[in-house]
């Protein structure tokens, strides 16, 4: 099972930014990007990738493939 929701939560807290907001940035919808929070579903590589830009960490940290968040 992957990751994603708890690693966006955490980000999410402690950068203390809003769910809207988040949307608004990545170019999705809110009901969307709350489904990846609660693992309801999961984004496409385009989004992913927004996601790691925006949260300026690495797609497998996302992912929990690593728990570096930053890429070496």
């Amino acid at each position: 099972m992957t990751k994603l929701p708890e690693r966006l939560q955490y980000l999410k807290t402690s950068r203390n930014i809003m769910q809207k907001d988040i949307a608004s940035d990545l170019g999705i919808p809110l009901r969307t990007y709350q489904r990846y929070e609660r693992g309801e579903g999961e984004p496409n590589v385009t989004v992913l990738a927004r996601m790691a830009q925006y949260f300026a960490v690495s797609a497998d940290y996302l992912l929990g493939l690593s728990d570096e968040e930053y890429a070496k």
